[in-house]
């Protein structure tokens, strides 16, 4: 079992939960336009690092990950339409976008090109390849916590984090609630654009349909992690959300090593760990009203 390259694509994911935190635990909101702003900052990635510019690529994956939030934030606010909706909508639309960034083809392959990883390994000996991939994507994991928990601290983290758990009142404080619920999907996918940003760098392709059921992934990891470490604070939160991440590539990694399932059945088993956990809750109720029936009988 490869742990050092689970430990690896966990902490490039964590970007991803963090960003499925935000919108799914601050926001309330279920938001659906992670699939294509995922690959959106892949296919964005990927183009800058083939012309020389990989430092560039992601921040241009984090920068058009935001832009995609806003239109969807734009579509749930001023177009008043359903957040599922809007999500989806966004999502079909960006299938288009990220085959023109990809000048109309499926993939573009990074091989012969510079990447993040490939530039900082230049100053490290061969044998320490996989160490220093841990290093830089467990940098990477650890300040985006840091960064994201610092903000929500803030005057305008604080109305965003208000909005979210009662906008009726926040409109009632003369606060622009629009404005703030813009602002929270914009920053939750421009970190989901830039965990596929460093994705594309990292495998050194990126491909159109990689970002296909991937809020599956973000929202097994949330739940994960919540389950696993029950942290009440929004920092405990976010910590939680990207050791899920973390946990749930070992458990990946784990599933595929012990050959229990074909590789294609992973987003089933996804699906399945996200059942099970949003379902843990229901299920504890039945079992101790179920006790309780027994010890009055």
């Amino acid at each position: 079992m490869n742990i050092l390259g689970s430990l690896q694509l966990g902490c490039i994911y964590s970007l991803l939960a963090l960003g499925v935190f935000i919108a799914f635990r601050v926001m309330n909101t279920p938001d659906l336009t992670a699939d294509g702003s995922f690959t959106l900052g892949m296919s964005v990635s990927a183009v800058c690092a083939v012309a020389g510019h990989p430092f560039l690529g992601l921040f241009a994956g984090l920068l058009f990950g935001a832009a995609a939030g806003i239109v969807t934030g734009l579509l749930q606010t001023k177009a008043g339409i359903h957040p599922i909706l809007s999500g989806i909508l966004t999502m079909t639309g960006l299938y288009s976008i990220n085959l023109l960034v990809m000048q109309g083809t499926p993939n573009i392959s990074l091989l012969g090109h510079g990447t993040l990883f490939s530039l900082i390994q230049q100053s490290f000996p061969p044998g320490a390849k996989q160490f220093v991939r841990l290093g830089i994507t467990l940098v990477i994991c650890l300040a985006s916590i840091a960064v994201v928990a610092w903000f929500f601290k803030t005057a305008v983290g604080l109305r965003i984090r208000a909005t979210g758990s009662n906008e009726k009142m926040v409109r009632a404080s003369s606060i622009n609630a629009d404005a703030m619920r813009i602002a929270a999907i914009a920053l939750a996918n421009g970190f989901i654009g830039l965990s596929g940003a460093f994705l594309a760098q990292y495998q050194g392709y990126a491909d159109i349909n990689a970002g296909t059921g991937i809020v599956i992934i973000g929202l097994a990891s949330v739940i994960i992690g919540e389950t696993l470490f029950r942290l009440r604070s929004l920092s405990g939160g976010l910590i939680a959300a990207a050791a899920g991440a973390v946990i749930y590539r070992l458990l990946i990694a784990l599933v595929l090593w012990l050959n229990f399932f074909p590789a294609y059945m992973l987003r089933f088993l996804s699906a399945v760990i996200v059942t099970i956990a949003l379902a843990a809750p229901q299920i504890r109720r039945l079992f101790r009203t179920r006790d309780k029936g027994v010890q009055h009988a």
